[in-house]
């Protein structure tokens, strides 16, 4: 016998295996015995074949809806899917299963898987943040109605990480603004996002941002605008230096309030003194480049 032979009748019992399995597994799919359906639904979940157990528990949901094996079957469905990682199924599932099924003994393990689902189907910081939005609210829901779950620091952890990714895109589409020269408008969303969230992780940088977009946007206007707008920037200077005396920007910044005093005619120091700073300031502005 030829090797190319052997190869080929190799192939073909390989094949023959596959489809038998193939036929197996489509003949329990397709039919009606609940026990024999269970039963292998069980084993292909116990032996990690998640896609598989997933279909047969579908097709089980039918046939075993009202009876005592119903929230069984809801659930190993919803977690077959979430095991396959198929996490926007396994949601679904879960989420019909707690509406349907409030006081089934897996009620409190499909809350938390649940929220396991939603918070890896969420989206990195420059994408859409509405399911991080609704992450959140479903987590601490479950916070105030389980105080005492287990699974409470992960959880604590998911909302720590989702916060920090939201406070991040607000931080980053403000500065969006700024980077663009639209000083006013970055102003403005720099002021909206401490209003809707002081304890931003980014403060000290939107405060810093908000003093410069106010600085620069003084310094570009007209002049019978310039003195209110600069009397803003000392305001947003002195909220910056008040809440972050030791902050690395604060030379950057008190070199702006010099030139906003000067405008303002308020500076007390001399000519010569304001040109040495702007000297040092350049020069610093200069070695900072380089390093980056």
């Amino acid at each position: 016998m030829s090797k190319s032979f052997k190869i080929f009748i190799a192939a073909a019992v390989m094949i023959a295996a596959l489809t038998s399995c193939k036929s197996q597994f489509e003949a329990l799919l397709n039919g009606s015995d609940v026990d024999a359906k269970y039963a292998a639904a069980f084993d292909y979940f116990n032996k990690g074949k998640y896609q598989k157990a997933a279909q047969l528990f579908e097709s089980l949901s039918v046939l075993t809806n009202g009876t005592a094996r119903d929230d069984t079957v809801q659930y190993y469905w919803g977690l077959s899917n979430y095991r396959y990682k198929d996490y926007y199924t396994a949601e679904t599932n879960l989420s019909n299963f707690l509406t349907n099924f409030p006081n089934s003994p897996f009620a409190q393990d499909a809350a938390f898987l649940r929220i396991d689902c939603l918070y890896r189907s969420t989206y990195r910081y420059e994408l859409d943040q509405n399911p991080t939005r609704n992450a959140i609210a479903v987590i601490n829901q479950y916070l105030v109605d389980n105080p005492d779950s287990p699974h409470r620091t992960i959880c604590e952890n998911m909302l720590k990480n989702l916060n920090e990714r939201l406070d991040k895109k607000a931080f980053e589409n403000a500065k969006l603004y700024y980077n663009m020269e639209y000083y006013k408008a970055a102003w403005t969303a720099f002021k909206n996002i401490l209003k809707d969230d002081a304890d931003n992780i980014y403060r000290e940088d939107i405060l810093y941002y908000l003093a410069k977009s106010s600085y620069k946007y003084a310094s570009m206007s007209v002049e019978s605008k310039q003195k209110d707008r600069y009397l803003t920037f000392v305001d947003d200077y002195y909220n910056f230096i008040g809440e972050y005396p030791d902050s690395r920007n604060r030379k950057e910044l008190s070199h702006y309030y010099d030139r906003a005093q000067k405008a303002l005619g308020r500076y007390s120091g001399t000519e010569a003194d304001l040109e040495v700073k702007e000297k040092d300031f350049n020069r610093d502005n200069e070695k900072n480049e380089t390093i980056r």
